[in-house]
């Protein structure tokens, strides 16, 4: 069975977890630790972190979602850049994405040791979003109950990730799905600036009723 790449960055995630969940001196040196960073320049943890996660609902929800929307992206760099090279583009955008998703938090937590963060929600965030440019409308299902096109699910998810970005208080890096959000979309509007027009497009002529 052909495995994608999408599912070898799953599984190299989920073990990569599993193996902190055992180990969490592991854990304490791959955080997300502004703090630590500015002072031992330790900026593998801007890369590393994206590969541990808290606990299995973490792991499970990052990582469902990515499946779901990885193979989107995945089959459209491919399909633009050809299979080699369409592969490399997906794995740099992913890894990118947790990198410059978390720039945000770490100027504004660079002074506060007390901040920590894990998990790959930049990399998801991005994925899901480029996901929604290039389908704006395909349904978005929550717990397969409630569902609404992409667009719609994703602005109401923008709106909240900044406005609790902001506020804070809940110990989630909800900055970092915002900016992996905005990652997701600048990168595939670049790529071709035909998506963001098709987007628009197909977001203007939509009707809920």
């Amino acid at each position: 069975m052909d495995l994608s790449l999408t599912l070898i960055i799953i599984i190299i995630t989920c073990l990569v977890s599993y193996y902190g969940w055992k180990n969490p001196d592991f854990i304490n040196k791959q955080l997300f630790t502004p703090y630590l960073i500015k002072r031992e320049g330790s900026y593998g943890r801007f890369l590393f972190s994206g590969f541990i996660h808290k606990d299995g609902t973490h792991l499970l929800f990052n990582m469902f979602t990515f499946y779901f929307f990885g193979n989107v992206v995945e089959s459209y760099l491919t399909y633009v850049f050809g299979f080699e090279l369409g592969l490399v583009a997906f794995i740099v955008f992913y890894l990118l994405a947790i990198v410059i998703a978390d720039i945000p938090t770490y100027l504004k937590e660079q002074d506060n040791p007390g901040y920590h963060a894990l998990g790959a929600s930049g990399g998801t965030s991005a994925t899901v979003f480029a996901s929604i440019i290039l389908m704006p409308l395909s349904d978005i299902c929550i717990f397969g109950i409630f569902c609404l096109p992409g667009f719609i699910l994703g602005l109401l998810f923008l709106g909240y990730a900044f406005y609790k970005g902001r506020t804070g208080g809940d110990n989630i890096n909800h900055d970092a799905h915002f900016y992996g959000a905005v990652f997701g979309i600048a990168v595939i509007v670049l790529i071709s600036p035909e998506n963001g027009l098709r987007f628009w497009e197909q977001i203007k002529s939509f009707s809920l009723f």
